[in-house]
C-alpha cells in the first residue's frame, strides 16, 4: 500500500520562477492529484535532473505514474526506480492552457529527455540558398593576398565570399 507523503508540503524546488512542492520519491506518492504541473526527476547523489514534465487535470489512480506512456523512458534515465522523484506545482486557479504554457517554458529551458517529442524545433531566421557561379562582374579580389574570392554562400540579403588562396572571408550586400 502506498501512503501519502506528508513532507511534500515542507520541501520545495525552484524551476524557473515556479516553486514546486517536493521532490519526494515517486514510489511514495499517493493520490489524489488535481490541476497541477508535475516534474519527474532522477536523483543523482545530491542533484536532481528533470526527466519529464507533464500536467494532470485530476486523478485518484494509484498507478497513474507507473501506467504513464513515458514510464519506460523515465526508468531508462534513472539509475534505479528508487532514484525517480516527483515534484508538483498546484495550479488550482489556472486554466489548462496556463499549465501547458508552464510546461512549454520548462521544456524549452531544460529539454527533458522524455519530452523529446514535445521540444519545438528551432527554425533559423534566415534563408540559405546555394551558391551560383559568379558572373564576371561579381569577381572580388582578396584584400589580404589579392587572389580571387569566390562566393561561398548566398543568403537572402548578402553573399559570403572566401579567398581561394588564403581563406579570408568577406560579406557583401546583394544588390
Amino acid at each position: 500500500m502506498k501512503r501519502k507523503y506528508s513532507k511534500i508540503d515542507t520541501l520545495s524546488i525552484q524551476i524557473l520562477q515556479y516553486e514546486f512542492l517536493g521532490p519526494i520519491p515517486l514510489d511514495e506518492w499517493g493520490p489524489p492529484m488535481e490541476k497541477l504541473v508535475y516534474l519527474i526527476l532522477s536523483r543523482d547523489k545530491d542533484k536532481f535532473n528533470i526527466v519529464y514534465v507533464g500536467d494532470c487535470e485530476k486523478t485518484d489512480d494509484h498507478s497513474y505514474f507507473t501506467n504513464h506512456s513515458q514510464y519506460g523512458c523515465w526508468m531508462k534515465q534513472a539509475v534505479s526506480e528508487k532514484s525517480l522523484h516527483l515534484a508538483i506545482l498546484p495550479l488550482f486557479d489556472h486554466s489548462p492552457e496556463h499549465r501547458k504554457n508552464v510546461i512549454g517554458k520548462i521544456i524549452t529551458q531544460y529539454k527533458p529527455l522524455c519530452n523529446s517529442s514535445d521540444i519545438p524545433e528551432k527554425k533559423p531566421d534566415y534563408a540559405v540558398r546555394k551558391s551560383e557561379d559568379p558572373s564576371p562582374s561579381e569577381k572580388i579580389s582578396c584584400l589580404c593576398c589579392g587572389a580571387e574570392m569566390k562566393p561561398e554562400k548566398v543568403l537572402e540579403k548578402s553573399t559570403l565570399f572566401r579567398c581561394t588562396e588564403c581563406g579570408l572571408s568577406d560579406t557583401k550586400l546583394n544588390s
